[in-house]
């Protein structure tokens, strides 16, 4: 019984947060048509083929793009932990004890300009490439799916799907800003951060 619970949670862990993920894809190439043309290129060696993990792992600037996705909208809003100690911030004195429950966000941590040389507010794949400056950003800066023994179990899956379903979609369609009035950019934070008032306009290469 234990084994398909853990194979619920894991499916269920994968599937809103793919398609919220997908979804913020979309958008954010949508706006950047720069980008979207780099991937493409990149792309291109491959031809229309279907693409096997191997081939998807070769493309770096592509994995650079989804990373900053990732980033940029994480799908979840955060999580929670429960301390098991008594503690305090050092910087400010604030007392926690145990049993206290501590949210953690993994959207203000991605968007801190603390951590990140290049301004976090954009969107700006080049920051995950190895001869961009940001590539030493700071390890908890970055955790969209959490981290330790507690992150998310379903983040493989949904990095995979992602990154298949996004490459396959480049290979034949284009995808442009539907326009200030539709296109708003906004969201709605509920479990997951979910797109809302976002338009695009499509075209078959």
């Amino acid at each position: 019984m234990k084994f398909y619970v853990k194979c619920f949670f894991f499916l269920i862990a994968g599937f809103e947060t793919t398609s919220t993920g997908l979804s913020w894809f979309i958008h954010l190439i949508s706006r950047n048509p720069q980008i979207q043309t780099k991937i493409k290129e990149e792309l291109n060696q491959y031809s229309k083929q279907f693409l096997t993990i191997e081939q998807l792992d070769s493309l770096i600037y592509f994995d650079a793009v989804i990373k900053e996705v990732l980033r940029y909208s994480p799908p979840t809003n955060g999580t929670v932990r429960t301390l098991t100690i008594d503690d305090r911030l050092p910087k400010i004195g604030f007392h926690l004890y145990k049993g206290d429950q501590i949210t953690i966000s993994f959207y203000n941590l991605a968007r801190d300009e603390r951590y990140w040389k290049v301004d976090p507010n954009i969107f700006y794949p080049k920051r995950f490439l190895n001869e961009d400056q940001d590539r030493n950003h700071h390890s908890y800066a970055f955790i969209s799916f959490g981290r330790g023994h507690r992150q998310c179990i379903g983040q493989d899956l949904v990095r995979l799907e992602l990154k298949t379903i996004a490459a396959r979609l480049m290979q034949y369609v284009t995808f442009g800003d539907g326009g200030s009035e539709l296109n708003k950019g906004e969201h709605l934070q509920q479990f997951t951060i979910i797109p809302k008032h976002i338009a695009v306009k499509i075209s078959f290469d």
